[in-house]
């Protein structure tokens, strides 16, 4: 599990009834981030005044299930979507009033890998151009991209020769994350958002992109924004977790109490989602009932009432707010889980990582 970083606090941000992860210098900062998108039936609630911290160094595992307005705060902070409103700060610079010719520098310390890495590769250049194209944007000379290019492919295990003229298409899935890895490196960026990196990938290739993410991260002291909704992947590679639901948050704190002792109902139906082989340590239950509410008209009260089996009326008529309920753990809900339950240990697996860069083959 990787470290938790030094003067760690959470605490309640004034005003907003959101929590936050805040220390003494937060790399990156958003305040009641709201995003939505307009449609033909309405507008849709993509995030709601979505708040949190992330110090340098860490890294911070953004979970909840599809449409839960996880990708699209890390692309909103890339200004890759409009914002309705709210705050986003870089080391201390407001991104949100940023011109596009600043954000076009400022894209050179924020770095984003996508979930589908074969699409987000230009199909017709070959990986040694690829993995250099920002340094190309930026007016890097030629002798010094193809310099980096080596450099890079060596450190994402993509150093034969033998890949450096094929086309994306030519491609595995694992070996275009692993270009896509390095086109990010090669900016060497302050902040690295992955936006379900491994999600399309096999289970054994997950693994060697997980480690290769942890492995450059302590060598390149890189502080990551992991989205995904696998709980085990997120579990792996985070510091601190922050679950969403509806574009709302529901829970946020450090890793090991959020998985180990869940306080919202949202937090714990994730968990115990995950299938275990373990009949001790089997399905706690009640199981969540219905489908995900539409975000064109999300839930009165409690987006996640709907569907919570310990609903009431008053989730009907008042919105929770983050407080907190154990010492870094916070969680918005009006009947938080009280009962501390250990979630075993192939519920909240751990990816071991790995000390090299794994060998690539012909089928990674």
């Amino acid at each position: 599990m990787p470290g938790h970083p030094p003067h760690l606090e959470v605490s309640l941000l004034a005003g907003s009834g959101t929590a936050h992860l805040r220390g003494e210098q937060a790399l990156l900062s958003i305040r009641d981030l709201v995003v939505e998108y307009r449609s033909k039936g309405g507008v849709v609630q993509a995030v709601s005044k979505v708040s949190f911290d992330v110090l340098p160094g860490e890294t911070l595992g953004i979970v909840g299930e599809s449409g839960c307005g996880k990708s699209t705060t890390g692309r909103a902070v890339l200004r890759l979507g409009k914002m309705v409103s709210g705050q986003i700060s870089f080391a201390g610079e407001p991104l949100e009033r940023a011109g596009e010719p600043r954000m076009r520098e400022l894209r050179r310390h924020i770095q984003m890998i996508f979930q589908d890495p074969v699409a987000s590769l230009n199909p017709r250049r070959p990986v040694k151009d690829l993995v250099v194209e920002g340094l190309a944007i930026a007016g890097v000379p030629a002798t010094a991209r193809a310099a980096m290019s080596s450099a890079v492919l060596e450190q994402v295990g993509l150093g034969s020769e033998r890949f450096r003229d094929l086309l994306p298409r030519q491609l595995s899935g694992g070996q275009a994350q692993r270009v896509a890895i390095g086109r990010a490196l090669a900016l060497r960026p302050q902040l690295l958002i992955c936006d379900e990196p491994v999600s399309a990938l096999d289970v054994s290739v997950q693994a060697q992109i997980l480690n290769l993410i942890e492995q450059l991260k302590a060598e390149y002291h890189l502080t990551v924004v992991f989205i995904a909704h696998d709980l085990g992947v997120v579990r792996s590679v985070s510091d601190n977790v922050l679950v969403m639901y509806l574009g709302k948050v529901c829970e946020v704190g450090d890793a090991a109490l959020v998985y180990g002792s869940p306080a919202h109902p949202y937090t714990r139906a994730l968990l115990d989602s995950v299938p275990r082989a373990d009949p001790d340590n089997a399905f706690h239950g009640p199981a969540i009932e219905g489908d995900l509410p539409s975000p064109l008209a999300p839930p009165t009260g409690c987006r996640f009432r709907t569907r919570c089996p310990q609903a009431t009326r008053r989730c009907a008529e008042e919105e929770p707010q983050i407080r907190e309920l154990r010492p870094s753990q916070y969680a918005a809900c009006h009947h938080p889980l009280t009962t501390d339950r250990v979630v075993s240990s192939e519920a909240a697996s751990t990816t071991t990582t790995a000390q090299t860069v794994p060998a690539v083959d012909e089928t990674d």
